[in-house]
């Protein structure tokens, strides 16, 4: 009798510790999330257009 009830402890263990690290993958998961759009809110748009004379005339001689 004890190997079973021993068996049934185990199994029980191994599925609370599967269902705890289920919960701490999903709040990772969440947080991550929260993490990436707070980042692409704050990030300013790119200017594709140049800025004053950077990089509008380039002199190379040969």
């Amino acid at each position: 009798m004890s190997a079973i009830s021993g068996a049934s402890s185990s199994y029980g263990t191994e599925v609370l510790s599967a269902k705890l690290a289920q919960s701490a993958q999903k709040q990772e998961g969440q947080a991550a999330l929260k993490l990436l759009d707070s980042a692409g809110a704050t990030a300013p748009a790119k200017s594709t257009a140049p800025q004053g004379n950077l990089g509008n005339s380039i002199n190379i001689r040969v």
